[in-house]
């Protein structure tokens, strides 16, 4: 199961309902939840947050909180 499908779990949605509310189809919620190589789109993180009353930046932060920047060389130069 993939980050975002554990987060929907935490939230005891249904996907069939998730899909009505969303009009996101039920295969792309499945590929979602399911499959690692699948990433959802900014508007689909939107409209999920949204249908289960989420804050959509609290859903980015859980999902993708994370990513850090990589470090460039010119970084690493000014820190010496």
């Amino acid at each position: 199961m993939t980050e975002f499908g554990e987060y929907l779990a935490r939230r005891s949605v249904s996907k069939a309902q998730l899909a009505r509310r969303t009009g996101l189809t039920v295969s792309r919620i499945n590929d979602l939840t399911l499959k690692d190589n699948a990433r959802p789109m900014g508007f689909e993180i939107y409209l999920v947050a949204l249908a289960i009353e989420a804050d959509p930046w609290d859903m980015l932060k859980s999902l993708y909180g994370h990513l850090k920047l990589k470090e460039t060389t010119e970084e690493k130069n000014e820190e010496e």
